[in-house]
C-alpha cells in the first residue's frame, strides 16, 4: 500500500486544488531512503563517457523514491551518477513539491551546487517530470542556474500551467491569490493556466540561451490540459510527444516518467546522442 499511496495522494491534490481546500490526516509517507538504492552516492565520480551527472526532480505531490523507482537505479547502472532532491514540503512528511515553486527552485539551486562541489564536474543534466520538469526554469532563468545546466529535459512538464480539462476558471474563483492563502498548499493554483506565477515565468520567452531543451508528452495527459501546452518555443528545443515514437504506448501523466521504458530509452538517447538507437515499441525491451 506504501508504493500506492502519493498515487492515490496526487488524485486528492487534484481534488485540492478544485476545492481551494488543504488535506487534513496524516500522511504515510514512503521512506525515501529504502528507494535511493545506487543513486544520491556523493563518491561517484562522472566518467569520460558520462562526464554531467544527472539530477532527478520529481513532481507534485510525490518524493525521489516514488518518482525514480526505474529511471534513477538504470541510469546509474549504466554508469551515470545520478542524484535526486526531495524538495518543496510544507507539512506532508515526506510529501513533496507543494511549497512555493521560488522557494522549490531555490533548493534546488542549493542541491546542483552541492552535487557540483562534490563530484569536481563543471555542470549537470537534469531531468524532472510534472511541476519537477518545470519549476528547474525558474531555477535557469531567475537564479543564475543556466550556466550550470547543459541539458534539461521535461517529462510530462506544467510548462504553461494547466486549464484542468477546462475548470482553471473554477479554481480561480475559488483560490484567486497567489500565493494563495496560507493553509492551502501554494505549488498547486501556481500551476494553474494563467495564473500569476505562470505569467513571469514565461514572460520575454520559455527558454534561457545555453541550456539545451527537451519536453517529452503524452496525449494522454488528462493532469496537464492540454498535453500541447507542455512543449516549449525556442530555438534550441525539441519537443517529442511519445506516441509519434511508439503508437501503442499509453502512458498517462504520472506513468509517463516513472515507469514508462520507451520515455527512458529517449532520455538515454538525450544524454548520450554519440550512441544514440532509434526509439520505438520496441525500445521497451532494452
Amino acid at each position: 500500500m506504501a508504493r500506492l499511496f502519493p498515487h492515490a495522494l496526487r488524485t486528492l491534490l487534484a481534488a485540492a486544488v478544485l476545492t481551494g481546500a488543504a488535506l487534513t490526516g496524516t500522511a504515510q509517507a514512503v521512506p525515501v531512503k529504502e528507494a535511493r538504492g545506487a543513486w544520491n552516492d556523493y563518491r561517484c565520480r562522472p566518467s569520460a563517457a558520462h562526464p554531467r551527472p544527472v539530477v532527478l526532480v520529481h513532481g507534485t505531490g510525490s518524493n525521489s523514491a516514488t518518482n525514480w523507482p526505474v529511471l534513477a537505479p538504470d541510469l546509474a547502472r549504466r554508469g551515470y551518477c545520478v542524484f535526486s532532491l526531495d524538495y518543496g514540503q510544507v507539512g506532508l512528511p515526506g510529501i513533496g513539491g507543494l511549497g512555493p515553486i521560488e522557494r522549490s527552485a531555490g533548493e534546488l539551486r542549493t542541491f546542483v551546487d552541492r552535487v557540483l562541489s562534490l563530484t569536481g564536474a563543471r555542470q549537470v543534466d537534469v531531468i524532472g517530470q510534472s511541476q519537477g520538469g518545470m519549476m528547474p526554469r525558474y531555477y535557469l532563468k531567475f537564479l543564475g542556474g543556466a550556466a550550470k545546466v547543459h541539458h534539461f529535459i521535461g517529462i510530462a512538464p506544467s510548462n504553461h500551467g494547466s486549464t484542468l480539462n477546462g475548470l482553471a476558471p473554477l479554481v480561480r474563483a475559488i483560490a484567486p491569490t497567489d500565493p494563495p492563502a496560507p493553509t492551502a498548499f501554494p505549488a498547486l493554483p501556481q500551476q494553474v493556466a494563467g495564473s500569476p506565477f505562470m505569467e513571469k515565468l514565461n514572460a520575454g520567452g520559455d527558454t534561457v540561451p545555453g541550456v539545451h531543451y527537451t519536453v517529452i508528452s503524452t496525449r494522454y495527459d488528462i493532469v496537464v490540459t492540454p498535453y500541447q501546452s507542455q512543449f516549449l518555443r525556442g530555438p534550441d528545443v525539441r519537443n517529442v510527444l511519445i506516441q509519434d515514437l511508439c503508437p501503442a504506448d499509453l502512458s498517462d501523466h504520472i506513468s509517463l516518467g516513472t515507469t514508462d521504458r520507451i520515455t527512458h530509452h529517449e532520455i538515454r538517447n538525450v544524454l548520450d546522442p554519440a550512441h544514440a538507437t532509434p526509439t520505438t515499441c520496441a525500445s521497451a525491451l532494452q
